[in-house]
């Protein structure tokens, strides 16, 4: 039976700024519901349509504050607009990161699946067309993103965290959100456990692509130690292609001038995502582990 009930908060972004953190902190809450993976409804499952939509909340109780984590619909043209005309009094919940950082963490994911195999300098180039310059460079302008929810959605319905801030203190950060949607702040600690771990041994690429089909037979099997003992025999860590000197300075200048926008959409000092590290440094970045 399809749910009437419309979610009254959801977290629209960014991709790779520790959504995946927020989102399962909040389902391990006993008030809260979300559904399991992303929905993407008001992206590219639209023409799914409200009654498949509505449907992914039938199994929430009754008194549960119901919501939903779909980390591209900050990015997409026309989210904003489906949004304000569907859940017009949503609560939203926006986590912006370094757009620098941002960037070459989503170019790690890719890589880590075997979906981008070049250097991060071949895909982060201007000259880049189509979806992969929308996914690694337009998805990091930030301020022209969130004007399209602030012409259409109120201040108070939006609450924006900085992944530093989330980062540094988790705990006042999930109590922000928890107070955002209307739920009284935990007196426990919230710890940024690592979320899409990019750091953890993976199967080569040729053997995951000859497995592929057995995904769904294996997946109960994780966590069992014979099983995972087997896979430790073959799976390797990635080495994943550093972000050189030369193109993270490229990506800080093309993002200088929507960074000086968003200090004044949302008010706040953003000195910290100006300051480049030095040459010897870049090498050694890594994506979050949120």
């Amino acid at each position: 039976m399809t749910s009437k009930r419309k979610p009254h908060f959801i977290i629209i972004g960014a991709v790779k700024g520790a959504t995946t953190w927020s989102a399962r902190a909040l389902a391990r809450h006993p008030s809260v519901f979300i559904p399991g993976p992303e929905p993407h409804y008001f992206s590219s499952e639209y023409a799914n349509g409200p009654a498949w939509y509505l449907d992914l909340f039938a199994g929430a109780d009754e008194t549960a504050v119901i919501g939903e984590k779909s980390a591209d619909y900050l990015a997409h043209p026309e989210a904003a607009a489906r949004m304000a005309e569907f859940v017009p009094d949503a609560r939203l919940i926006v986590q912006l990161r370094n757009p620098v950082e941002r960037a070459y963490s989503d170019y790690c994911m890719l890589y880590r699946r075997g979906t981008v195999r070049d250097r991060p300098a071949a895909y982060f180039s201007p000259k880049r067309a189509g979806a992969e310059r929308e996914r690694f460079l337009t998805g990091g302008l930030y301020a022209d993103h969130l004007r399209r929810f602030y012409d259409r959605f109120s201040r108070e319905q939006m609450l924006v965290l900085l992944v530093d801030e989330i980062t540094a203190s988790p705990t006042p950060a999930f109590n922000r959100i928890l107070s955002h949607i209307g739920l009284p702040a935990e007196a426990t600690e919230v710890a940024t456990e690592r979320e899409n771990d990019s750091t953890a041994p993976l199967l080569p690429l040729g053997l995951r692509s000859a497995l592929k089909p057995f995904k769904n037979a294996v997946r109960p099997l994780r966590g069992n130690k014979i099983f995972e003992s087997v896979r430790g025999v073959f799976a390797r860590e990635v080495a994943y292609p550093p972000l050189d000197h030369q193109t993270r300075m490229f990506l800080a200048d093309f993002y200088s001038r929507d960074i000086a926008l968003l200090e004044r959409t949302i008010s706040r000092n953003l000195d910290a995502w100006r300051r480049p590290p030095s040459p010897a440094a870049s090498p050694q970045l890594h994506p979050v582990r949120l």
